[in-house]
């Protein structure tokens, strides 16, 4: 399993949201190229980054600093954040950006997000879905979680058979350091077994990672709380 310690960017600055929140913000005051290089020396191989302006805006805001923070990044970024267009995905990549999240785009233009996957390659695009959990069924949300888009984990899914990894975000447990969402974890892993799974949303402790069953799970709160020391996820995720 990969561990992917997150850093959300909002105004340059990392902070983090409970449940998507925009109005519900905690910054924290390191700078993110310093926090880059602590995740490195404490031996992640990849960082998760979300430019959250681009993300509520729904276009490239804090792209120019993505870009610079890739260029000199000792670690493999996965940046998500307002990527809409194949030239805001080009750029990330010759930047030096080694994969880009799309999310709302896999509702919206399924056929784009295809285009994509064929032209950069499966291991450059990860698909992002964020569900909101009723009556048993994940229903994706899009435009930074503020719409529901009235179709199921599984029905989005399904429209992206050469796609090779999915990062799966519970609403719910976003931020909330209640742990993760395992029995969604474990039923996409068994109706969606072509896809490496990032478990991301609620973990709360190393003890949630030591349950996961999954490619990857992305660590954000628990890490910039103290919760979770990231060297000892790290050497769980290599044992």
């Amino acid at each position: 399993m990969i561990i992917y310690p997150a850093i959300d960017l909002m105004g340059g600055n990392v902070v983090r949201l409970r449940q998507g929140r925009f109005d519900d913000s905690t910054r924290y005051e390191t700078a993110p190229a310093d926090a880059l290089k602590d995740f490195a020396a404490a031996g992640a191989q990849w960082v998760h980054m979300v430019d959250l302006d681009g993300t509520r805006a729904g276009a490239p805001v804090q792209h120019e600093l993505l870009a610079a923070l890739a260029s000199c990044s000792q670690v493999e970024l996965q940046v998500a954040g307002g990527f809409r267009t194949t030239e805001h995905v080009a750029r990330m990549l010759e930047a030096g950006v080694r994969r880009v999240v799309i999310g709302s785009l896999t509702v919206k233009q399924p056929d784009l997000v295809e285009a994509m996957i064929t032209e950069f390659g499966a291991d450059r695009i990860a698909l992002a879905l964020d569900v909101n959990v009723k009556d048993g069924t994940p229903y994706v949300a899009i435009s930074g979680w503020t719409e529901d888009s009235g179709r199921s984990l599984w029905d989005v899914a399904a429209r992206f058979p050469d796609a090779r990894h999915l990062l799966l975000t519970d609403i719910g447990r976003d931020g909330m350091l209640e742990g993760p969402n395992f029995e969604l974890l474990e039923e996409a892993g068994r109706r969606l077994p072509h896809l490496a799974i990032q478990a991301s949303g609620g973990v709360s402790s190393v003890d949630d990672l030591r349950r996961l069953n999954t490619a990857g799970a992305v660590v954000g709160k628990a890490l910039w709380e103290g919760r979770v020391d990231l060297k000892e996820a790290l050497s769980l995720a290599i044992a």
